[in-house]
Formats: C-alpha cells, structure tokens, sequence
C-alpha cells in the first residue's frame, strides 16, 4: 500500500512483550473500544512527543503498562481500516514499536474500555485480524527466542 493511499493517516503502536518464568516470550493484545477486535495499543501523533514516547504513552492509557521501547527504531509498519463510521472509514499506517513490559497497574485510564490479555504467541498471531500485525508477531517475537515461526 502506498502513503498516498493513506494520506497521511499515521499511528504509533507499541507490541507489548515479557518473558514468563520459563523464559518464554508473552505478548499482549488487547481489545479495540469500537469493534472489539484484538489489536494493540496504539494512537495518533501528539504535539512535542517523539513517535516512540507516543507508543509508550498508548501501552499505559490502554493497557496500563509501564516499561520501555526496545531500540530507536521501529520494528515494522502494517495498515489497516480505522472503521469512523457504519459506512466505512480510513486507511492507516500504523508504525510498531517493540516494548517490553516491566509491570502492568492494577488501574488505568481505558480499563473499563477494553479487555487486555497476554498470548502466546502462536495464539496472538491467530487472534489479531490484520495480516501485517500477525507478520510482525511473527518476526519480533519469534526472533527473540530460537523456536521456529508460528503464523
């Protein structure tokens, strides 16, 4: 898809990660307000903010996580349709940030709004619906560990 296909409709997101006791990798997802479908959290550009801060500052608002993003750079980038209304919508570029999770709060600002679950990663790959999204599960978590892919 090219930007022109996009016009300029860009948004920042954060793939929360953590490792469990037997050192295997864990991702969240959670669940969009409108549609409910499993996404991660993610948002529109904020004035004075880098697009890594703004990756960040979504993993908190959304999911209440609190860690750091994995290197300057993104990990990759995917599109999908941001449904405004029942007729349709706007095609998005959503730049991903690799982020690791140090704790999740017991309270944040869009709890009541969304469901957040840790995955497998296999399983995260199945639940989220946009094809790039399950791509770049794919590739950044699966890097990290030795295991050979699984979407």
């Amino acid at each position: 898809m090219t930007k022109s296909k996009t016009k300029g409709h860009i948004q920042f997101a954060a793939l929360p990660f953590r490792y469990d006791e037997d050192g295997k990798p864990q991702v969240m997802l959670l669940t969009s307000r409108e549609t409910h479908r499993w996404v991660i959290p993610k948002g529109w550009p904020m004035h004075g903010r880098k697009p890594r801060e703004v990756a960040a500052r979504e993993a908190f608002e959304e999911a209440g996580l609190l860690g750091k993003v994995v290197g300057k750079h993104p990990i990759g980038s995917y599109h999908y349709e941001k449904r405004l209304t029942p007729r349709g919508g706007i095609v998005c570029e959503v730049v991903v940030f690799l982020f690791l999770v140090e704790r999740q709060l017991s309270d944040w600002p869009e709890k009541q709004e969304r469901e957040a679950r840790w995955f497998e990663p296999a399983d995260a790959c199945v639940a989220v619906d946009e094809g790039g999204l399950a791509e770049i599960l794919r590739r950044a978590v699966m890097a990290s560990t030795s295991a050979p892919p699984v979407c």
